[in-house]
């Protein structure tokens, strides 16, 4: 297999097997899908990423990529009360001044994948990127596995929107050491993230569930460049629960479909809920010190992607933990109903590099 040619997520995939031995892997030595979990969901005090929180000034831009390019479905604007709003702007830390109208994207015909809440500002903030190099700190991207990548591809380039390089297509080893054929390419979303359109094919299950009718899913995971990674990582697994499935350094090579030159030593780390095959997390950390700081807080209400909410079964503990850990609480446990998960317990707190998370507990 040509490495060069490997992006983010399909590192990921390579990462989990090649990787099998060290004890910081966990891997189903028994199935052929390389990112089958051992752990329970029993276990798991937090469950997969549920929602991304993208804050734009263009809707049209939101609905002409999510809605006509990736197939989601939009709802709203939703109408809010005030006293709900006032909540919202609490959790969210949203300034008095700054308004917004809420939508929401989802894929109603596949249940469990990571939902979308769009907040379209009427007052102009900050972009956490300025621009898709990858380089760039923050969280930059969404995945979404598809069963035909090569249609999704001439579709979104039909109606004009541009990707980091072309479609990459390749084998990856299986746990037998059968091969399997990906298809693969990172698309340039609105407001600087990046969309990633993946297919695993020869019988691999994808990355996360997928409408079989419209051959269309996600999102699926969603991706942060970082430094520091020990404290960042440790963030997700002491307060949050999650589980640091894989945890790698590599080097870059030549034709990096993100951009990177060659020689580039980075970590990567994978983090899903216990018991789960999607809705995972994965961080990049360039440990060559060259990474480019946007210099603007990567959180809501800054245009982007900024902020991601999770469902607890225990949001006490979730207290607990952020309190022991040193996390900055933005607002304490509200009881608060939300259009898209319902009536629950949350609270907000930042992950280590200022990332906004929000926790919830259904009631």
């Amino acid at each position: 297999m040509n490495i060069k040619s490997l992006t983010l997520i399909t590192i990921a995939c390579l990462l989990i097997i090649t990787c099998k031995k060290d004890k910081k892997t966990t891997i189903n030595s028994t199935s052929k899908d390389t990112l089958a979990a051992t752990s329970s969901t029993a276990d798991a005090l937090t469950h997969q990423l549920h929602t991304v929180t993208l804050s734009t000034m263009s809707l049209d831009s939101i609905v002409s990529f999510y809605v006509g390019g990736m197939g989601m479905t939009l709802n709203g604007p939703i109408t809010t009360s005030d006293e709900k709003k006032a909540v919202q702007r609490k959790l969210w830390s949203i300034p008095e001044g700054i308004n917004w109208k809420m939508y929401h994207l989802n894929r109603p015909s596949v249940p469990g994948l990571i939902n979308i809440r769009v907040l379209v500002l009427d007052t102009e903030t900050p972009l956490i990127h300025k621009s898709h190099n990858s380089r760039e700190l923050g969280p930059f991207s969404l995945g979404f596995p598809n069963l035909n990548q090569k249609k999704l591809d001439a579709d979104l380039r039909t109606k004009g929107w541009t990707s980091m390089e072309e479609l990459q297509e390749g084998n990856i080893p299986r746990t037998d050491g059968t091969t399997y054929r990906y298809w693969e390419t990172i698309y340039k979303a609105p407001d600087f993230l990046h969309a990633v359109g993946i297919e695993r094919g020869d019988g691999v299950p994808q990355l996360a569930p997928v409408d079989s009718l419209t051959q269309l899913g996600g999102p699926g995971y969603s991706a942060q460049v970082i430094t520091n990674s020990d404290h960042e990582l440790a963030f997700y697994t002491e307060v949050l629960g999650l589980e640091l499935r894989s945890d790698r350094h590599w080097k870059s090579s030549d034709g990096s479909a993100l951009g990177i030159e060659a020689g580039v030593p980075f970590r990567f780390s994978l983090v899903y809920a216990k018991g789960t095959t999607s809705g995972h997390l994965l961080f990049l950390d360039y440990e060559d010190g060259k990474f480019i700081d946007p210099n603007v807080l990567p959180r809501t209400p800054n245009r982007g992607l900024g902020m991601w909410t999770f469902e607890t079964k225990d949001i006490n503990q979730i207290k607990m933990n952020a309190t022991a850990f040193g996390s900055e609480i933005v607002c304490e446990i509200e009881v608060y109903e939300s259009p898209i998960y319902g009536k629950g317990k949350v609270i907000t707190l930042l992950a280590p590099n200022g990332f906004l998370i929000e926790v919830f507990q259904k009631i």
